[in-house]
């Protein structure tokens, strides 16, 4: 590794003067004024070094400052006193120094009106440390996907670790929106990381297109088809898929962070919004979040669709005795239905109990906006953490406030029921109340996460940390491989609970272990 010569250098020299110069019988050592015995002179160095000017009075005691500028010596000082083995464009200089009584110190130079320090400035200030990773978000997202794996390879066979079949919440329902939020929070970290690098907007483009044309390609072509499924035909594959819904987002929200993202973070404390600079710096961003879902609700109850009363959220069948049978999704599944024909989703939720005969896809179209939504809210933790770093209680509160602000908005939306609300919790349409609601879910697990790993450090994130760590390859090896053995096998007693959870637990405990082992090998699958 090699170190910045600059920034050694002012360091290095009084230690390399006081070593050399008595050692050396022909030159006599250099004598400067004597210094005030309370004064402990320390020398910080900035990326460019500069001279520093004098500001104060002349009968303040001078002290001895080092200055890398060859034509800066002070005229008390003759060049033949300087020792010959130093380079001749290090040179000493005396410059009046502060009040005795102040330590005085030298930082890198800004404008000395601006009092309000940037993001920038800290940086450098810190000697351009990289920063440290955030344990608890690579723990949360590792914590997800363990959840998902368990309740890919059946859960035991438990009914909470099932998907809704319709209105209401499970633990089934709990993960994807999870997995949304935590694309949000990584986006805005990430990019202000390539945006510290100077990279450039053409770069973040390609990089947002690279990568979300993979994980589309990815959901098509690996994921959506299934050996369950028969012999593989183009005329009824599916189209939309969970990959296919995770890229389109992060291509979105990637979007909002590249034109409209903050490249500097100025920490205002007295501006009458300085308690909502999180928010306010970021109105672009919000105005279009908030013409998104106003999309979303004009569509969802306005629209006509045939047959089917304006506005219907049910799921068609059976429900509603049988009044709407073709009606699935309402405007939503009308969407899907239109757009993408027989390459939807084939196993519905809400089939066996409503017995429906339209085809519904819980990855559509219109439930991508909300999507959309929901991984803002993860981009909004990202700018807490961005803006309040290093003041963890700050960020803690600003986590529990959001948990509070849509916790109440998701139990106004719905009236605390299932299904005599506004607008019921519901994961096939991904509802308004349904984002709010796990909105709440995430801010309180990211605060409780972050206040044990990142703040306290009481947990170390093991071993949610080692699959947060290589997501994509876990989750695409879990969905490749989970009807082969070791990972599932032909089952003799499935009228019991045991043997359901015992293989459930077995195939997510071999992705923990496949995890830690890549991850002790440094290997992680990055797109």
């Amino acid at each position: 590794m090699t170190q910045d010569t600059s920034v050694c250098l002012p360091a290095c020299l009084p230690v390399c003067l006081s070593a050399c110069l008595p050692a050396c019988p022909s030159v006599r050592p250099l004598t400067h004024p004597p210094t005030h015995p309370s004064i402990h002179p320390s020398i910080r160095s900035s990326v460019r070094p500069s001279v520093v000017r004098p500001s104060v009075r002349p009968s303040v005691r001078p002290s001895v400052h080092l200055s890398i500028h060859p034509s800066v010596i002070h005229p008390s000082i003759h060049p033949s006193s300087i020792h010959p083995s130093i380079h001749p464009s290090v040179r000493p200089s005396i410059h009046p120094s502060i009040h005795p009584s102040i330590h005085p110190s030298i930082h890198p130079s800004h404008n000395a009106n601006d009092t309000t320090p940037t993001c920038e400035e800290e940086e450098e200030i810190s000697g351009k440390q990289r920063p440290k990773r955030l344990l608890s978000l690579d723990t949360f997202r590792g914590f997800a996907l363990t959840v998902m794996v368990f309740v890919n390879y059946g859960g035991g066979g438990y009914w909470f670790f099932q998907h809704a079949p319709w209105n209401g919440l499970t633990v089934a329902d709990l993960v994807m929106p999870w997995f949304v939020f935590i694309i949000g929070t990584s986006v805005v970290l990430a990019f202000r990381s390539m945006q510290r690098r100077r990279v450039r907007r053409l770069q973040l483009l390609r990089k947002i297109t690279w990568r979300t044309g993979v994980l589309l390609m990815l959901g098509f072509c690996f994921l959506n088809y299934s050996p369950r499924d028969g012999p593989l035909s183009w005329s009824w594959l599916r189209i939309p898929g969970v990959l296919q819904r995770l890229g389109f987002t992060y291509f979105i929200l990637s979007l909002l962070q590249t034109f409209w993202g903050q490249k500097e973070i100025s920490l205002t404390e007295h501006r009458w919004w300085s308690s909502v600079q999180d928010v306010v710096v970021y109105w672009p961003q919000w105005l279009i979040i908030i013409l998104l879902e106003t999309l979303w609700l004009c569509v969802t109850f306005l629209m006509p669709v045939p047959d089917c009363p304006t506005g219907y959220l049910g799921a068609g069948g059976i429900g509603d005795h049988g009044l709407y049978p073709n009606c699935t999704g309402g405007a939503a599944g009308y969407i899907d239905r239109w757009m993408f024909g027989d390459n939807m989703y084939r196993y519905p939720t809400c089939k066996e109990m409503y017995q429906t005969t339209q085809p519904f896809d819980p990855e559509g179209v219109l439930g991508t906006v909300n999507s959309i939504v929901m991984g803002f809210l993860g981009m909004q933790a990202g700018k807490i953490l961005l803006f309040y770093r290093g003041a963890d209680v700050r960020i803690l509160c600003r986590f529990l406030l959001w948990a509070v602000i849509l916790g109440i908005s998701a139990a106004i939306l719905t009236k605390c029921t299932r299904d005599e609300g506004f607008i019921p919790v519901n994961k096939n349409l991904w509802s308004l109340s349904y984002v709010t609601c796990m909105g709440c879910f995430s801010f309180l697990l990211l605060a409780g996460i972050y206040l044990v790993t990142d703040m306290k450090g009481w947990w170390t994130g093991q071993p949610f940390l080692y699959p947060g760590m290589n997501s994509i390859l876990v989750y695409v090896g879990h969905s490749l491989l989970g009807f082969y053995f070791p990972f599932s096998w032909m089952m003799r007693f499935q009228e019991s609970h045991w043997e359901w959870l015992f293989q459930s637990l077995c195939g997510t405990a071999l992705w923990l272990l496949i995890s830690y082992l890549l991850y002790r090998k440094k290997f992680f699958l990055k797109i």
